[in-house]
């Protein structure tokens, strides 16, 4: 591994992270440096108040009734005023798809419960449940077993 550190007042910062696949390592460098860039957070509103959501906090963002929402450890859901493919390509790698309507935290996902039927659901930390689909869960499952 070969590491390289330039300092030039000059030139806008970027970094570059060049591996042969994820891991560990290289999601907490990505974690890192999205929490230190200052784009860790998301404008989103509830009915009275506008609050900055962090990536860690929003447990699954979901598309219903044509408006885009946040659902958050304490339960809550806000209002995020963008579609959802525009916050897609803002969240960090932990987020994955679990449906064509919502995107989950991983690291906020608890445990996948099975029905009886088949269905498959994500649990959050909170006890929000989504419906996972066939298509994303074994795109799931294909991640999980790359680990």
């Amino acid at each position: 591994m070969k590491f390289n550190l330039i300092i030039d007042k000059t030139k806008e910062e970027e970094l570059t992270l060049t591996v042969h696949e994820r891991s560990a390592f290289s999601d907490m460098i990505e974690s890192l440096v999205i929490q230190n860039s200052g784009f860790d957070r998301i404008p989103a509103y509830s009915e009275d108040e506008m609050v900055l959501l962090s990536y860690s906090e929003i447990e699954c963002i979901l598309a219903e009734g044509g408006k885009t929402f946040a659902a958050v450890s304490n339960g809550k859901k806000y209002r995020i005023k963008m579609r959802l493919y525009e916050v897609e390509e803002l969240l960090p790698s932990f987020f994955i798809r679990i449906n064509k309507s919502a995107i989950a935290n991983e690291k906020r996902i608890e445990r996948f419960s099975a029905g009886f039927s088949g269905a498959v659901d994500a649990v959050f930390k909170s006890g929000y449940k989504e419906y996972v689909s066939r298509r994303c869960f074994a795109e799931i499952k294909r991640r999980y077993s790359e680990k």
